[in-house]
């Protein structure tokens, strides 16, 4: 099996741990190809910055279509460009963010998501409508930690993480965290095992569930809105990237 992890941001040092992360959970045999769009920002912080990463999205699973990847993990906690990467391909295609509001559903009553900066906590609960796992989570929580400064985590930017996600746990009164940036997976166990509750990592989750669905036979349908986009052209740099 071979999955394609799109890192829809442009640092290749988020790249790598985050292939890193899949990796460790991947089982024997399923080839992780990690890759990050051409184009766009270094870390996805925004609205705006997010608009940049849906297209770098897009442009990557369109570049994998010369070697039909059997699925596809998109390992940014905004999902951004899984709607267009569905159209674009058969293969099943994951975003972290609902891969782990599932998992939390299945492992909790209730689950509190730890995040990067507090700005980004309406764009979670906006996906938590959109998936209906609304019903489940009991708090989105900011921490204020630039997306970048959890390359090479230290010990104070773990500390800061593992404060807010007891206070959410007390708060909020749930049974489970979701780390809510990909950047936060090789936090996973370490915070896990402190916490004494389950700490669902998006990438991890969206690896596992990918296997599964590939092992079933299962791909993603072609009727309706997921139908391939309608040939047209396109202009300026992305008129490579037409259907």
């Amino acid at each position: 099996m071979k999955l394609l992890l799109i890192n829809p941001n442009t640092t290749q040092a988020m790249t790598d741990a985050i292939a890193v992360a899949a990796r460790a959970v991947a089982t024997p045999g399923t080839e992780i190809v990690a890759v990050q769009p051409s184009f766009g920002p270094v870390s996805i912080e925004s609205h705006y910055d997010e608009a940049f990463a849906a297209a770098g999205v897009a442009e990557q699973v369109r570049l994998a279509a010369a070697w039909r990847p059997d699925a596809v993990v998109i390992a940014c906690f905004g999902d951004p460009g899984l709607e267009a990467a569905r159209e674009a391909t058969e293969a099943p295609v994951l975003g972290i963010a609902e891969a782990a509001f599932h998992a939390a559903g299945m492992l909790a009553t209730g689950f509190s998501v730890v995040t990067t900066l507090t700005r980004t906590c309406i764009m979670a609960e906006r996906l938590l409508q959109r998936y209906g796992a609304d019903q489940h989570c009991r708090g989105v929580h900011g921490t204020d930690i630039p997306v970048l400064d959890l390359e090479g985590c230290g010990v104070e930017t773990l500390q800061q993480i593992e404060e807010a996600a007891r206070d959410a746990l007390a708060r909020d009164r749930s049974g489970a965290i979701v780390l809510g940036c990909a950047g936060m997976a090789p936090l996973c166990a370490t915070l896990s095992h402190r916490l004494g509750v389950p700490v669902i990592d998006g990438v991890a989750v969206a690896v596992k569930f990918a296997e599964a669905l590939v092992g079933l036979g299962l791909r993603t349908s072609k009727h309706g809105d997921y139908a391939p986009p309608l040939p047209k052209p396109f202009v300026g740099w992305a008129s490579g990237l037409r259907w």
